[in-house]
C-alpha cells in the first residue's frame, strides 16, 4: 500500500504495550484463589467498588458461578466481539506468533497500522456525513499479551477483535505475524483489511444495527443466534469493502495483486476452512463468522460496490 511519511497518521491511538496483561491502571490485589474472602474482607472490597462505580453485585454473582472476577456480559454475548468464538484461533497454537517486543519491525507495524486508521476515519467520515450522520472515530487500542476492556478481558488468542461497550478497537500487533505464517496470509493488505472489518463493527454500533441484532439475539435458540452472527460479520466484510473502495477514489493506494491479498485472507478466515484446519470436519450449525466462500463474497459486494446499501446482509435470501 502506498503510504509515505506526508500522509496522515491516527492520534486516535492508545498504546498499551508496556503497561503489562491488564493494560495498566490501578489493580485492587483481591484474594480470589482457593481460600476465598472473609466477610471483613468483602465488605472492604464492596466498598471499594461503590467509590468507584461498580456494583459489588455483580462480583457476587460472578464469583457464585465460579468464573472469578468477570465483567458480566449481555445475555448471548456482544455483537462483534469475539470473547469465545474466535475465528482465528487455533487448538494449541494460540498466541504462538510474536512480533518483537518493540524495535524497528513493531513501530514500522504501529506506523502502518496509525495510516490505515486514518483512512477509515476519512473515508466514514464522509460517508456519515453524506446521509446526514456525524461519524465518531473509534481508538484503537494496541496491548501485547492481554487487556482489559469494557467487554472483559481481551486476549491475543482472540485476535483482533472490536467492543461496542467502549466503541474500541484491539489489537496485539503480534497478530499480523500470525497471519503471514499460521493462517497464509501475507501483505499490507490483508493487514488493512483486518483493522477496516473491526471498524466494520463500529459503523454497525454507530448505526444501530448491532444493539438491533444484540436484542434478537437475545430471545434466539444457541443455532439461530450463530446465523445473526454470521450476518453479523458477513456485514463487516461487506463495510470493509465499501470502505477500500471510498478510500482509493479519495486518495489511491493499492498496488497491484493487493486486492487478492485481501480476499485471500477473508478466505482463510473462514468459518468452514478453520473448522476443517482444526478439527477435520465442519458443524455449519457452529459457524459465527461465515464460510470463506461467503466472506470473499461479502467483502467483494463491498470493494466492487462502494456502496453501504449494498450490504444488508440481514436481508440476503442467498449469503453465498
Amino acid at each position: 500500500m502506498r503510504y509515505d511519511d506526508q500522509d496522515r497518521e491516527s492520534t486516535n491511538i492508545e498504546d498499551r504495550r508496556d503497561q503489562g496483561p491488564t493494560g495498566g491502571g490501578m489493580q485492587i490485589p483481591l484474594p480470589f484463589g482457593g481460600g476465598g474472602m472473609s466477610f471483613t474482607t468483602m465488605l472492604i472490597v464492596g466498598a471499594i467498588m461503590l467509590l468507584f462505580g461498580m456494583n459489588p453485585l455483580d462480583m457476587l454473582k460472578s464469583m457464585s458461578q465460579g468464573g472469578g472476577f468477570n465483567i458480566p456480559l449481555p445475555q448471548g454475548g456482544i455483537p462483534g466481539a469475539r470473547t469465545g468464538d474466535n475465528p482465528f484461533q487455533l487448538p494449541g497454537r494460540a498466541g504462538q506468533a510474536q512480533a518483537p517486543a518493540g524495535g524497528a519491525g513493531e513501530d514500522d507495524m504501529k506506523k502502518f497500522v496509525r495510516h490505515v486508521l486514518a483512512d477509515t476515519e476519512d473515508v466514514w467520515t464522509r460517508a456519515f456525513k453524506s446521509f446526514g450522520k456525524t461519524y465518531e472515530d473509534p481508538p484503537l487500542v494496541m496491548f501485547r499479551g492481554a487487556t482489559q476492556t469494557a467487554c472483559g478481558a481481551g486476549k491475543t488468542a482472540m485476535g483482533p477483535f472490536y467492543c461496542p461497550n467502549d466503541h474500541k478497537v484491539y489489537i496485539d500487533l503480534a497478530f499480523y505475524e500470525q497471519l503471514k505464517t499460521q493462517f497464509h496470509a501475507p501483505g499490507e493488505f490483508a493487514q488493512a483489511y483486518v483493522v477496516a472489518h473491526e471498524v466494520g463493527h463500529h459503523v454497525q454500533t454507530l448505526l444501530g444495527i448491532s444493539d438491533q441484532v444484540q436484542r434478537a439475539r437475545e430471545n434466539a435458540s444457541e443455532v439461530d443466534a450463530n446465523k445473526l452472527q454470521v450476518r453479523m460479520e458477513l456485514q463487516a466484510d461487506c463495510f470493509a469493502g465499501v470502505w477500500a473502495n471510498l478510500n482509493e477514489k479519495i486518495k489511491p493506494r493499492l498496488e497491484p495483486g493487493e486486492i487478492e491479498q485481501a480476499l485471500n485472507a477473508a478466505s482463510q478466515i473462514g468459518d468452514d476452512t478453520l473448522q476443517k484446519r482444526m478439527t477435520g470436519h465442519i458443524v455449519p450449525d457452529a459457524f459465527t463468522h461465515g464460510t470463506s466462500a461467503q466472506r470473499v463474497k461479502w467483502f467483494k459486494q463491498g470493494i466492487t460496490s462502494g456502496a453501504i446499501q449494498q450490504c444488508d446482509t440481514f436481508n440476503a435470501q442467498d449469503l453465498g
